[in-house]
């Protein structure tokens, strides 16, 4: 076994490296598929496919060429050859059933390639040729008919035709066909083929036509009625159905006796039958009728029949009732033959599924069910017994008293649809809208349980209770329901924004409340909002006219603020406040705080280098220094008048005298410098930055504005240039 397995391996391996070997010296370049002579050619034409391989090969030994033929996808032949010369597909005496779509593929040595796809059309079909086994028959007997349609090939279904008159349609396999032509008289047979070739079919003419004579049956049926004349409703009929012939060359005959619908008796050669009349009309049709293979022979008489009383009627009164109502009913039928009844009375029956109820008037009272019930009645005399049509009788359900409502919202000033809707009642129920007890509108509603809308304009708050509805769905007093009661939604018309404090310090860290107002019904829903951002700040819902929303300030707050309220009507907006957030008290302090201790720095860093600079000079040279103030106001007045004016010091400084005789002579006496130095009265500059709220309206003008201004102090210090 395993000595089995190495030789395979082996085998295939030098198969596989041998064929990849002989497809490095080969290739397929085209494969071409033409037909001659045409591609469209009439029957009988000898049609050749030929298939051109073209090869490029360096080996000088035979190739051996595998060519397949297809036809619609299909292979129809194979051929293995070492010749080179194109492959030649013969169709001989071509027909409508090689018509199709031909395709050439070339196989060598592993390497394969298909041509394109060439259309074959054969146009002309043979005429078909038809033969009958009999040119004569008798009624009910069968042919053998023979359609032939000469040199066709392909998948065919013949089709047999009487006159103008499909009469069968077979295949090749069940040719021929036996008929059985229907009536007397002579007949026209012809038939015709067709050719499928998928998807398509073609149709053959017809052929020649046969004639075929069909006599008439010897035999036929046979009806006899006694009595026949002056027949009454209840006489006893004799009748018997048999055949003018002997049936011993028809064993399969079949005799039919019926009245009507009704079949009274059947058998092969004779029937009889004893039947009590039964009008169903002023006269009886009898039938015999006679069956002999698939051929029908009918013998009818017509009896004229006096009926005893008439067929009954059912009526109903009231014509509408409703469940429970007491309804009568009505069964009435006219005597006709007062003398055949012999003073006999007519017997009345009402009969349903559930109820029977016999009265000798014809007259029913009783109450209604709830539900459709229906009712027939019977009259009986002389044995003869007749029934009327079917009463249905379907009760109706009276309706409720309505409820309305409003379907929606009520909106002032828009529209609104009120709806009116009886629980329980039998369509079609009548809907009536009354207003102050005046007929507004009506509308008539055709399904269970649907309301009936009515459309009306809201114009004032207390309309709506003016409104009432009714239904009714018959002859009974009409249904009313209450009056309407339901809330006016008066739409949102206005909104003001205002913002506490009014005045004062709007500055970081205090808190400030917007408070929104406005007119509409409640429950309104309120935002606040800045422009700057579109989400809201904060939301609400309140069942009053005014909301506010307390918030800490920071300096990011600083922006223009409005409230929308909106309820179940509409939305509007407010004006506009604009808010400006000052800096926060302790931040004030902080930088006025580092404001004065870097300017006293500076004065005491200017006072210390000016002091050592003094001491140097007085080691070198004695200095006298005076001052000198203003002299002091004598009175309170001139006290109250100069305290506007600064005070005024006067420092004299004595600069010491240069040794150097090169220079310029000196002043006499000591050199006098003034100072004067102005002191402000209200001492340090106050900065104060403090906030704001302009109101504006929704174009951002200014409307009004609470503002605190910071008072500016003028100072000033002026020191004179010092003189040599």
């Amino acid at each position: 076994m395993g000595l089995l397995l190495l030789l395979t391996s082996t085998l295939l391996l030098s198969s596989f490296h041998s064929g990849t070997a002989l497809n490095a010296d080969l290739k397929i370049t085209s494969v071409d598929l033409s037909v001659e002579p045409s591609d469209e050619v009439s029957r009988g034409t000898n049609v050749t496919l030929r298939c051109k391989g073209k090869v490029l090969t360096s080996r000088i030994d035979a190739l051996i060429r595998v060519y397949t033929i297809s036809k619609d996808d299909v292979v129809i032949y194979n051929k293995t050859t070492s010749s080179s010369e194109d492959f030649l597909y013969h169709l001989p005496e071509a027909r409508v059933s090689n018509n199709g779509k031909y395709r050439c593929r070339m196989h060598m040595m592993g390497e394969e390639m298909d041509s394109q796809a060439v259309r074959l059309s054969v146009t002309g079909m043979s005429t078909p040729i038809l033969q009958l086994s009999k040119a004569i028959v008798t009624e009910g007997e069968a042919v053998n008919a023979t359609c032939l349609a000469p040199g066709e090939t392909g998948s065919i279904l013949f089709n047999f035709y009487d006159g103008s008159k499909d009469v069968d349609k077979m295949g090749p396999s069940s040719n021929p066909v036996m008929f059985r032509p229907k009536g007397v008289g002579d007949h026209v047979i012809r038939c015709s083929y067709s050719v499928f070739v998928m998807p398509d079919k073609f149709s053959s003419p017809q052929s020649n036509a046969v004639n075929l004579t069909v006599k008439e049956l010897s035999v036929g049926p046979v009806l006899t009625i006694s009595p026949q004349d002056n027949v009454y409703e209840g006489d006893a009929l004799k009748i018997t159905c048999s055949v003018n012939d002997s049936m011993k060359d028809y064993p399969d005959a079949l005799l039919l006796l019926s009245q009507g619908d009704t079949l009274l008796n059947s058998g092969n050669t004779f029937v009889h039958a004893n039947w009590i009349v039964q009008a169903t009309g002023p006269k009886l049709n009898i039938v015999c009728r006679l069956y002999v293979r698939s051929a029908e022979k009918v013998a009818m008489k017509t009896v004229s029949v006096t009926e005893l009383f008439s067929v009954p009627t059912l009526q109903m009164s009231p014509s509408e009732i409703f469940q429970g109502d007491s309804i009568r009913l009505t069964c009435t039928s006219r005597i006709l033959s007062y003398d055949k009844l012999g003073g006999e009375p007519l017997i009345y029956r009402l009969e349903s599924l559930t109820d029977n109820m016999t009265q000798a008037n014809g007259i029913f009272v009783f109450k209604a069910k709830k539900i459709d019930f229906n009712y027939t009645c019977t009259v009986v005399a002389k044995g003869i017994k007749k029934k009327s049509n079917v009463l249905a009788i379907n009760p109706k359900v009276p309706v409720s008293a309505p409820k309305i409502s409003v379907h929606g919202s009520a909106i002032l000033g828009k529209e609104l649809n009120i709806s009116c809707l009886s629980e329980t009642g039998t369509p079609p129920i009548t809907y009536t809208l009354w207003k102050n007890n005046k007929q507004d509108n009506t509308v008539v509603v055709q399904e269970f349980h649907k309301p009936a809308m009515f459309t009306v304009l809201v114009s004032e708050p207390e309309q709506l209770h003016e409104y009432f509805c009714r239904a009714s769905n018959g002859n009974r007093e009409p249904e009313l329901s209450d009056k309407l009661r339901t809330a006016v939604i008066v739409p949102m018309t206005k909104a003001y924004l205002m913002v506490l404090p009014t005045s004062g310090d709007i500055s970081e860290g205090h808190s400030v409340t917007l408070i929104c107002s406005f007119t509409g019904t409640p429950p309104v829903t309120v935002g606040w909002y800045r422009e700057s951002d579109s989400n809201s700040l904060n939301l609400t819902t309140t069942k009053i006219n005014t909301t506010s929303y307390t918030f800490i300030l920071s300096k990011k707050h600083s922006d223009k603020y409005y409230c929308k309220a909106q309820n179940r009507a509409n939305f509007v907006e407010s004006n506009r406040v604009e808010l400006e957030v000052g800096m926060a008290k302790w931040k004030k302090l902080l930088i006025s705080g580092t404001v004065i201790l870097v300017v006293s720095s500076l004065v005491m860093m200017g006072c210390v280098l000016f002091i050592r600079s003094r001491r140097g000079r007085v080691q070198r040279e004695p200095v006298s220094v005076w001052s000198s103030r203003k002299p002091e106001t004598g009175s309170d007045d001139e006290i109250s008048t100069a305290s506007n004016d600064p005070e005024v010091e006067y420092t004299e400084v004595v600069h010491p005298r240069s040794e150097d005789p090169t220079r310029s002579p000196l002043r006499k006496g000591t050199d006098t410098v003034y100072s004067e130095l102005q002191n402000s009265l209200q001492g340090a500059t106050d900065h104060h930055d403090y906030g704001s709220a302009k109101y504006v309206d929704q174009n951002g003008d200014q409307q009004h504005g609470i503002t605190q201004h910071n008072a500016e102090a003028n100072n000033y210090s002026d020191l004179p240039i010092p003189v040599d």
